[in-house]
């Protein structure tokens, strides 16, 4: 049985209780007044992968989980704009960046933290400038040989960035999906704790690039 997220009913305001429905085969939140069902979805991350002169935008986080660690630009998708316009928008507050997305790059799913990543390509747009953010300590653009993997925020983004290192140097981009699968508990940074399964990409033409 999972654990109660939601002590009161979004609807009425009664307190809810972990139930599993008639003909249901999932335990739910369900209301004891007026019998609502809150359905607790995975949320959406978007984010981008900036590029700009061979070097790639990174974010040194100023809140936790993580605080002081690296990440790109990313964050939950908000009710009302696509997943590209989440990442631009998640990317403008966190590096004060304008950035032009080039194509989606990469879906990972981590059921474990029932959370789904679509991440983009891009390049800095006019003026080409970045700054910290409130979420942010410090932006700097670092060259592929400098990227601190021992200092990158979470599993989905050391993934990410490995991938886009490979497409970048074989001149071939991808579009990649897969699973990663993590101890549950585990810190978000751990290294040990993940691992990336059912992988594939897909080559992305020279049209599309």
């Amino acid at each position: 049985m999972p654990r109660l997220q939601s002590k009161f009913c979004r609807m009425c305001g009664g307190s809810m209780a972990i139930i599993q429905p008639e003909g249901d085969k999932e335990w739910r939140h369900v209301c004891n007044s007026c019998g609502y069902i809150d359905y607790f979805n995975p949320r959406m991350v978007v984010g981008c992968v900036v590029e700009h002169e061979g070097k790639i935008l990174l974010c040194k986080r100023a809140i936790e989980p993580c605080r002081g660690l690296w990440t790109i630009p990313a964050g939950f998708m908000e009710i009302g704009e696509s997943s590209a316009a989440g990442a631009e928008r998640e990317t403008y507050e966190e590096a004060h960046a304008r950035v032009q997305v080039l194509s989606q790059y990469a879906h990972w799913d981590i059921p474990v933290i029932g959370q789904a990543y679509i991440l983009f390509r891009a390049k800095l747009a006019s003026p080409f400038t970045f700054s910290s953010g409130p979420e942010s300590l410090e932006v700097a653009l670092f060259d592929p040989a400098s990227i601190p993997f021992d200092q990158i925020a979470f599993s989905s983004i050391s993934i990410t960035l490995r991938h886009y290192l490979q497409d970048m140097a074989s001149g071939q981009w991808h579009l990649h999906h897969g699973v990663i699968d993590k101890v549950p508990g585990a810190a978000p940074n751990d290294p040990a704790s993940f691992q990336l399964k059912d992988h594939f990409s897909m080559p992305v033409t020279l049209s599309q690039q």
